[in-house]
């Protein structure tokens, strides 16, 4: 079999919520009709925005892209703790946030700015001994993570609606955003939880001008140096 090499290069994909980011590197599989295919992170079926699908030789660029920091969209919700950090998850704890003022959240956001340490959450697709932490979550199984260090570059509030706050946040690998709800909301005293969460850029390239899904085709491959 001959290599097809126009066949090769990354996608800038826009992935709506409610699929998988294995469902649009099926769907690249398909249009495409190449096996080889591969993204460069996650996003669970809750968020959207940018996915970056790399595709034939591009396979192998995954820790090029893994490393860039990262830009996100945001809505969470005070007053609800979940089992997954988000709205698709059971509420296991309340908490009241109607005395809260918007000063108080202001300097909450503020206290997560810079360097921080940060313990991932159990549904994240870390690995602990081998296993995903979100297989165990799924098993009822809890175990002690070690808090990592990453760092928020900005974290901007764009509106406050309560029990809801729009944010957008600049930061680094390995920062979960769920977690981040969480413990603001924990500065809070009230608990909160993600109810939208959009990746809007990763590293240089951003969530403007990315492809549907549906849409895909040859012409929306990138050349970039290998």
């Amino acid at each position: 079999m001959i290599y097809n090499k126009s066949k090769e290069g990354i996608i800038l994909v826009n992935k709506p919520r409610g699929i998988t980011s294995h469902d649009v590197v099926d769907i690249v599989r398909r249009r495409l009709e190449i096996k080889r295919v591969g993204h460069a992170g996650t996003l669970d079926p809750l968020a959207q925005g940018l996915l970056i699908v790399l595709v034939g030789k591009y396979t192998k660029l995954f820790p090029k892209f893994s490393g860039f920091d990262k830009e996100y969209y945001g809505v969470m919700k005070l007053g609800e703790v979940t089992a997954t950090g988000d709205s698709q998850g059971e509420v296991i704890r309340k908490g009241d946030y109607r005395q809260i003022k918007e000063e108080d959240i202001k300097k909450a956001f503020a206290c997560f700015q810079g360097p921080i340490e940060q313990v991932p959450p159990m549904v994240s697709a870390l690995r602990v001994k081998g296993k995903r932490l979100y297989n165990l979550a799924r098993k009822g199984i809890v175990i002690e993570r070690k808090p990592r260090k990453i760092e928020i570059y900005s974290l901007k509030i764009t509106k406050v609606h309560l029990p809801y706050i729009d944010f957008l946040a600049h930061c680094s690998k390995g920062t979960y955003i769920r977690k981040l709800a969480e413990d603001i909301g924990d500065k809070l005293s009230c608990g909160a939880h993600m109810v939208e969460i959009a990746r809007l850029g990763i590293g240089p390239y951003k969530v403007k001008g990315a492809v549907a899904p549906e849409d895909i085709n040859e012409s929306h491959l990138q050349k970039i140096t290998l």
